[in-house]
């Protein structure tokens, strides 16, 4: 079995009005010896925002930001932003994150070249009804049907007058272009998708996104298959590029007596071809076992979103209940011996 460490808490919530709720969730990025750490604060309300903080090594935190360094702004984001991830591809930083009008959640992006100044560019995954998604996956009958649990809504076709839309969560780049393309990762519960094969993001127009449903079961990259992610799977931290293939670290989630439990999963992808899996564990990197983690504002919870590698650790930013922000560590090549355990 590995040894994965779970180093602590490493921020938590203040009394700062944007942040007085809780801290969870974050991005993170190294350059040089500092790491670079967006994670979301949450107010009274429940509404969100994207703090900032900077971290001298993977663990110390050397400065603070006492406002936020993205707030929402638009209607679709009136509610809050969510859940950051980040990535550098050749100059440009590209931040993802979910943006919530009170009604409707969807991946957004915003851009950088300088970590301090971002240019919000929108939403990016799907906008589909529950109703137009229905229409479309009637073309393909092999579509899983939990898909029609997790997205209905309870029947609701819209709320406070707005459309419910299908929503499609944890947007998540791969750090650079494979064979001149990008590629991200979004999350239409049960399963993770993954988007190929385009050279510009302008090319996500209304009529990509239709051909893309009536095609959907070719763009499963993961499907839920052990006990502890049986509920459902969602994306994590970004792909990390090894030689071994693509480590992603993702959650997966698993109903109990005490409700959903939230662990922290590993898999491993081809290099060329992102969506073929080549190994995973068949049981959680790391779960809830601490206090911390156990009890918050939502309880056993380890949600991983963002990591980063010094000499040969892995450090794995996560949030605990929803309240606080942990890391956890574990060598990088052992984590990758014992995935190769596991090769399908």
């Amino acid at each position: 079995m590995l040894n994965v460490k779970k180093e602590g808490i490493i921020l938590e919530k203040t009394n700062i009005s944007f942040e007085n709720e809780g801290v969870l969730n974050p991005a993170a990025i190294r350059e040089g010896q500092f790491v670079h750490m967006f994670y979301r604060a949450v107010h009274t309300g429940n509404h969100s925002s994207i703090g900032y903080c900077l971290l001298n090594g993977p663990l110390q935190v050397d400065d603070r930001h006492y406002k936020p360094i993205l707030i929402p702004e638009f209607d679709y984001e009136s509610h809050g932003i969510e859940d950051p991830r980040i990535v550098r591809i050749e100059d440009t930083y590209y931040l993802t994150y979910t943006a919530f009008d009170g009604v409707n959640a969807l991946g957004c992006y915003a851009t950088s070249t300088d970590l301090v100044h971002f240019e919000k560019r929108g939403i990016l995954v799907p906008q589909i009804t529950y109703e137009e998604f229905n229409k479309l996956s009637d073309t393909n009958p092999n579509i899983d049907s939990k898909y029609f649990r997790f997205n209905q809504h309870e029947g609701i076709l819209m709320k406070d007058g707005i459309k419910m839309l299908v929503w499609d969560k944890n947007l998540i780049f791969f750090p650079r272009k494979i064979n001149g393309k990008f590629y991200f990762m979004h999350r239409i519960r049960p399963e993770i998708q993954i988007l190929v094969s385009v050279a510009n993001l302008e090319e996500l127009t209304a009529d990509f996104w239709k051909n893309y449903f009536l095609h959907f079961n070719d763009h499963v990259m993961l499907s839920p298959k052990y006990d502890h992610e049986i509920s459902y799977i969602g994306g994590g931290c970004p792909p990390i590029e090894t030689e071994a293939g693509w480590l992603v670290i993702y959650h997966g989630v698993k109903d109990s007596l005490s409700g959903y439990v939230y662990a922290a999963c590993a898999a491993l992808f081809e290099l060329d071809n992102p969506q073929k899996e080549i190994a995973r564990l068949p049981y959680p990197l790391f779960k809830p076992e601490y206090v911390w983690e156990l009890k918050g504002e939502v309880n056993n919870v380890c949600f991983p979103t963002g990591a980063v590698v010094f000499d040969d650790t892995l450090y794995i930013y996560y949030g605990a209940a929803d309240e606080r922000i942990a890391c956890a560590s574990v060598c990088l090549k052992d984590l990758l011996n014992e995935l190769i355990v596991y090769k399908i």
